[in-house]
């Protein structure tokens, strides 16, 4: 199995590393400090591996991510949007701290599913 660094890679682990940071305000406000803890260790372990992962990457592909990262933000305020809908229509109203996770996670999904579509098939 041959791992390159790819700026695919790279926006994905950008990402999570959002996921994560949006969730510290919910873990924060409900007292949650061991998760908290925790989580911010993964954001650093995370983060870590990510700069690693810049440093492998070739010029030319430094030169795409800016648009992986365009892709990513609009993924990002896409999920927001969907957990804001579905809040409305489930709750009848939106709870900011759980449209924040929620809607992040969302968004990395449908960012990370994109990245799987446009993909080509490798014979």
């Amino acid at each position: 199995m041959n791992s390159s660094a790819t700026p695919e890679r790279f926006s994905v682990m950008t990402g999570l590393i959002l996921v994560m940071l949006a969730s510290l305000p919910r873990y924060a406000l409900e007292g949650h400090e061991t998760r908290l803890t925790l989580l911010l260790m993964a954001a650093g372990v995370v983060a870590v591996a990510a700069s690693f992962h810049w440093r492998m990457l070739e010029g030319s592909a430094r030169r795409q991510l800016p648009g992986l990262l365009k892709r990513l933000l609009a993924c990002l305020l896409g999920g927001g949007l969907a957990i804001a809908v579905w809040q409305l229509i489930s709750l009848g109203g939106v709870d900011a701290i759980l449209l924040l996770s929620h809607g992040a996670a969302l968004g990395l999904l449908i960012h990370v599913v994109s990245l799987l579509w446009r993909r080509p098939a490798a014979d």
